[in-house]
């Protein structure tokens, strides 16, 4: 939806929408949220939307982020053409994305959903490269929140197999 500089979306509080997901049990555990729960609670689409999936949802605990990289990304035209790498940046985002969503999900009412902007990254390793066909696991658990400030530590794996890992900072933003 676009919004001209005379509209502005409205402001009062609504209930946030229930992610749309698998079964869940009486503890608050999502066994996962899909690609439409998480374009619900995240502002990033194609081609910046890099997880498609989260699954072992526990509560704003943790989770596993889960994106299927293909050939037709449109970063591998440059990086690295006939030896096609995904950028560590783009790991590091979508460790960044999965965190954002599991912390989103349990957000009892927001008025639009908010933005969550990175504070700062710390301990970023890089152990091997992605590449086309590869299915990372992005694997995020909060460290600890302090009101709008989030503090995850995460790992992206493959056939599991650690391929980069990070701590990273976050805050809330209402839009």
């Amino acid at each position: 939806m676009t919004t001209t500089k005379a509209e502005k979306p409205s402001r009062r509080k609504v209930a946030r929408k229930e992610p749309v997901s698998t079964k869940g049990d009486a503890k608050g555990k999502l066994e996962s949220a899909d690609i439409a729960a998480i374009m619900r609670l995240i502002p990033h689409r194609y081609p910046f939307l890099l997880v498609d999936k989260l699954i072992d949802i526990d509560k704003d605990q943790s989770a596993t982020g889960i994106k299927n990289v293909t050939v037709n990304e449109p970063y591998f035209q440059g990086h690295f053409p006939g030896n096609p790498v995904m950028p560590g940046v783009l790991l590091i985002e979508g460790m960044a994305q999965t965190a954002a969503v599991f912390s989103l999900l349990f957000l009892n009412e927001f008025q639009s959903p908010p933005l969550i902007y990175f504070m700062g990254i710390d301990k970023a390793r890089f152990r091997r490269p992605v590449v086309p066909g590869d299915t990372l696991h992005y694997h995020v658990e909060k460290i600890r929140n302090r009101g709008r400030v989030w503090r995850f530590r995460a790992q992206a794996a493959v056939d599991g197999e650690s391929v980069a890992e990070a701590e990273f900072s976050a805050v809330i933003i209402d839009t």
